[in-house]
């Protein structure tokens, strides 16, 4: 198929689109900076210039598509609020898909959405999902969790570097999982025609709590981590002082997942169902195990050789 690829430059994206061109898709990625989404077009990816509050850029992006897989989220580094990028963007997108006759649609969703309205990101999640499938759309719906990436800044780093862990709220299970499994789950939608008009959960394998990720970071660094954890009235309080300035919008959307993220709340799902709609084996998934034993053992690897190859004096400079 003619497929538009929507965060291509993202985590997620950047995974959905090599997939669905080794899946012999013609992929097309619409970007807001060309120039630094060059490694899109080294894969063989088609770039257009635009964004989802420009309407024209949109017409041009879904010429000739047959389908949208749109895993396109505000950044904490923008600017706009996620009410103007995830809400009044997508309506833009969606429109201007019905335009232009495009009904096939694959949407990156949150799990449990719908149980945390008051999180900014999750509520507009959870609308966009009903406005989908309301509509005419031949939707299919991927409700995600927690990427695995996001673990290697959040833990594996700072155990590593001898920092402090940072976590919030309560033990919350999370079920990680790896985008290039949440991306196989994406691709293989386009050729599934029994998941049109579904909403599926794409988790990973297990749920974990902090605790545990930081027990299994300390076991793979063998170094002891030094842990905070902020209670949630401070993360509240904070989330309502920033929000007084303009210029700490963002910010202040981007505190509110500790709701979701400290609330308690198990985040993980069923996949049985998903698997077997998808036609995919769950034996390919990764684990978070098996995702940081690979880090990890590249890490302590490159480390050994630059140790290998410093005098002594640069030897005690190292943070390692």
């Amino acid at each position: 198929m003619r497929v538009l690829v929507l965060g291509g430059t993202g985590t997620l994206g950047r995974q959905i689109a090599k997939q669905a061109l080794d899946a012999g898709h013609t992929v097309r990625c619409m970007v807001r900076a060309p120039r630094k989404a060059s490694f899109l077009q080294e894969w063989g990816c088609e770039l257009t210039r635009g964004n989802l509050l420009d309407p024209d850029s949109l017409a041009y992006a879904l010429e000739d598509q047959e389908a949208v897989i749109d895993a396109a989220t505000a950044r904490a580094t923008d600017s706009e609020s996620v009410y103007r990028i995830d809400w009044d963007g997508k309506l833009n997108l969606y429109n201007q898909c019905r335009q232009k006759g495009v009904r096939r649609v694959v949407f990156t969703s949150l799990l449990e959405a719908e149980r945390f309205r008051s999180v900014p990101l999750m509520d507009i999640k959870h609308c966009t999902e009903q406005m989908l499938l309301e509509s005419d759309f031949d939707v299919t719906i991927l409700r995600t969790c927690a990427f695995m990436q996001g673990v290697i800044g959040q833990f594996a780093i700072p155990v590593l570097e001898s920092q402090t862990v940072w976590v919030s709220g309560s033990s919350t299970p999370i079920a990680y999982m790896n985008t290039q499994d949440v991306a196989r789950f994406a691709v293989a939608a386009l050729g599934r025609e029994q998941t049109i008009g579904g909403s599926y959960p794409v988790v990973g394998p297990k749920a974990w709590n902090t605790g545990e990720v930081v027990q299994l970071c300390e076991r793979l660094a063998r170094k002891e981590a030094r842990v905070i954890r902020v209670p949630p009235a401070l993360m509240q309080s904070m989330q309502g002082l920033v929000s007084f300035f303009e210029p700490g919008v963002n910010v202040a959307e981007r505190l509110a997942f500790a709701e979701v993220t400290g609330g308690g709340v198990s985040l993980t799902a069923p996949m049985e169902e998903s698997y077997e709609a998808f036609g995919l084996d769950p034996a390919e998934t990764t684990s978070l195990e098996g995702y940081l034993e690979e880090y990890f053992s590249s890490i302590l690897k490159r480390l050994r050789e630059m140790e290998a190859d410093l005098d002594k004096d640069a030897k005690k400079k190292l943070p390692f």
